[in-house]
C-alpha cells in the first residue's frame, strides 16, 4: 500500500468514527430520551445522509487545495503565511487534493453499501448501550457504596456536600412542592432524604 492510499485509509477511518459518534447520538437520543424502540431500518437514512455529508466536506477541501495549487503555480517569492503556498508546495498539494478525493468517493461508496450502513449502525449502538451501561455502574457504584468500604470517601466528601447542596435538596423541595400541588389538604409532611444521598451520609449535613 502506498503512501496516498495508507493517508485514504487513515481519513476513512477518522470519518468513520466521526459517523459512528453521530449516529451513537442519534439513537441515544431517539430510543432513550424519546423512548422509541431501537430497529436499525429506523436509523438507516440517517447514516446514508452522515456519510455522504462527510463526503461532501472531503470534496470541497480537495477543492479547495486544487484552487490553492492553481493559485501557488508560477510563484517564487517568499511565503506570507502558513496557507501562501508557493510552486515549490504544488506537488503536496496536488497529493493532498487526491487523499481528499480518494477519502470522499470510499464514503459514498460506504453510504450506498447496506451491509456496509447497517454494520456502522450496529457498531454505533453497541457504543451507545456501552455509554448506558457504563452510566448505570457508576451510578450504582456511588449510591451502594458505604463509607467505610469507600477509599476516597473522605477526599470526596467536600464535592459530596456540595452536591446536596445545589443538586439534592433543590430537587427534594421541588417534589414536596409538586406533592403539595396533587393534594393541598393533605397534611404537610416532611421529606427526609435518603441516607444515601449523592454517597454520603445524611448525618455530616449536622453541625
Amino acid at each position: 500500500m502506498g503512501k496516498t492510499a495508507e493517508a485514504i485509509a487513515e481519513g476513512v477511518s477518522i470519518a468513520s468514527a466521526a459517523a459512528r459518534l453521530s449516529i451513537r447520538n442519534r439513537i441515544l437520543v431517539d430510543t432513550i430520551a424519546n423512548d422509541e424502540p431501537f430497529e436499525v431500518t429506523r436509523f438507516a437514512p440517517f447514516a446514508h445522509e452522515t456519510l455522504i455529508a462527510l463526503a461532501d466536506e472531503q470534496d470541497a477541501a480537495a477543492d479547495l487545495v486544487r484552487r490553492q495549487r492553481k493559485k501557488a503555480w508560477g510563484k517564487f517569492t517568499d511565503p506570507d503565511g502558513t496557507h501562501d503556498y508557493r510552486d515549490r508546495d504544488t506537488r503536496n498539494l496536488r497529493k493532498r487534493g487526491r487523499q481528499y478525493a480518494g477519502v470522499a468517493q470510499a464514503l459514498r461508496r460506504m453510504a450506498d453499501d447496506p451491509h456496509v450502513v447497517r454494520t456502522l449502525i450496529e457498531q454505533s449502538r453497541d457504543a451507545a448501550w456501552g455509554d448506558v451501561e457504563a452510566n448505570l455502574q457508576r451510578r450504582l457504584q456511588v449510591e451502594g457504596m458505604r463509607a467505610d468500604l469507600d477509599p476516597d470517601y473522605e477526599r470526596m466528601r467536600a464535592a459530596r456536600m456540595q452536591s446536596i447542596r445545589l443538586v439534592d435538596l433543590p430537587r427534594l423541595a421541588a417534589h414536596k412542592r409538586r406533592a403539595d400541588d396533587v393534594d393541598p389538604d393533605a397534611p404537610a409532611g416532611v421529606v427526609t432524604p435518603s441516607p444515601r444521598v449523592s454517597g454520603i451520609d445524611v448525618s455530616e449535613l449536622e453541625g
